[in-house]
């Protein structure tokens, strides 16, 4: 068997379920560690924050969406999608990225450059030729055009994030932007899971739908616009959202663990937008960037672990069971979202082990799903089928 032929390399969720495993381990840990001033970054070229913001989202959350958009776009359009080779280098400009930011601050700036920004120039590009060459046989076209927008607006958001004076502003587009990918992908499988489950229909009106999609894609633009529009936005658009969570049966969803993370991550969306509305308006007393945290930890925390159970199973050809373990697993994640969130405000004066404790029970849950699930994703499916 070549290399490029085998099973690890026959569709993008693969390789990249497992570094966003690995990588859900390693970076939390490494940012404690700055954080209490046990280490530090070899590379000087941007503080200890920026590193830390930009690595979540850029290192782990992109190999996490990037994994999953390289599967779902080619089952959207119905074609075979990128694999062998174009995944190989993917997967080695991930990791260049990976050694840039963490050791590039002696390299010459355009290396650092190159290594910054290539693998997401790569896999917008790789990702929109197959959305837009491939559009008339798209079964979700009109959502995808979301996708089209927020693509490319990722590489604004690193450049700004990297940037000492725009860093707010950077974190703020990345979150909003996840956010709409998070909002897209909610829309699709939680109507899909319920009506399998418990055979309901979920509200879907095409123009409450459409207003929340482009509410949240405006508000990726939340650190560049005046503060009282940002604020404004975020609160119309956790009305809309709560309106349609009403409607979303969460008597039913919550009933069950792998379905109330993904309630529970949606609640997350509302909180984090009346949070930052907060920020704005009324000076809170609250310690730290909460509102960042309760999007990171309550949505993507949350969904990201169940996400990646069901598409190791359902894709390499396996029942899609939560089991105990995959169970402990989202049980230990919601319990550093209680430390995180919760404890860090009801105790500051241990802010610090909070934090510790936290980026612990990330390390823990991620590192069970890595245990569990890269023998699935480097062995061949088992009902037979190719990919």
């Amino acid at each position: 068997m070549k290399f490029s032929t085998h099973p690890v390399w026959l569709v993008g969720f693969r390789p990249f379920f497992i570094l966003a495993c690995l990588s859900g381990i390693v970076f939390p840990l490494a940012w404690a560690a700055i954080f209490a001033n046990h280490a530090a970054l070899p590379s000087q070229r941007f503080s200890g924050l920026q590193w830390h913001a930009h690595e979540m989202f850029f290192g782990f959350g992109w190999a996490v969406i990037g994994g999953f958009l390289l599967t779902a776009s080619k089952n959207w359009v119905q074609i075979r999608g990128h694999h062998g080779p174009a995944l190989m280098l993917l997967v080695a400009l991930w990791l260049f990225e990976r050694i840039g930011m963490f050791f590039g601050g002696s390299w010459p700036p355009a290396l650092f450059a190159l290594s910054n920004v290539a693998f997401l120039v790569a896999i917008v590009a790789m990702l929109l030729w197959t959305l837009l060459r491939h559009r008339a046989t798209d079964s979700f076209r009109r959502d995808n055009y979301f996708f089209l927008l927020i693509l490319p607006a990722f590489l604004l958001a690193k450049y700004l994030i990297l940037s000492p004076e725009d860093f707010r502003a950077g974190w703020l587009m990345a979150l909003g932007l996840f956010r709409v990918a998070f909002l897209v992908m909610m829309e699709r499988t939680l109507t899909q899971f319920m009506k399998g489950i418990f055979q309901v229909e979920l509200l879907r009106h095409p123009l409450l739908d459409t207003a929340i999609k482009l509410l949240a894609v405006s508000l990726a633009l939340a650190g560049l616009m005046p503060p009282s529009l940002a604020a404004t936005l975020s609160c119309v658009l956790a009305l809309l959202l709560a309106i349609r969570f009403v409607f979303w049966k969460p008597q039913l969803g919550l009933r069950r663990l792998d379905l109330a993370v993904m309630y529970l991550g949606y609640l997350a969306i509302i909180a984090q937008l009346l949070l930052a509305a907060l920020d704005i308006w009324a000076a809170p007393p609250w310690i730290g960037a909460l509102a960042l945290h309760v999007f990171t930890f309550g949505t993507m925390g949350l969904v990201i672990p169940a996400m990646l159970v069901r598409i190791s199973k359902g894709h390499t050809g396996r029942k899609v069971v939560f089991e105990p373990a995959d169970k402990l697993a989202l049980w230990i994640m919601l319990a550093g979202f209680v430390l995180r969130i919760v404890l860090t405000q009801l105790d500051p004066a241990r802010y610090e082990l909070w934090i510790d404790l936290s980026a612990l029970c990330w390390a823990a849950c991620f590192g069970l799903l890595a245990w569990r699930y890269t023998p699935f994703l480097l062995q061949a499916r088992i009902d037979g089928k190719e990919h």
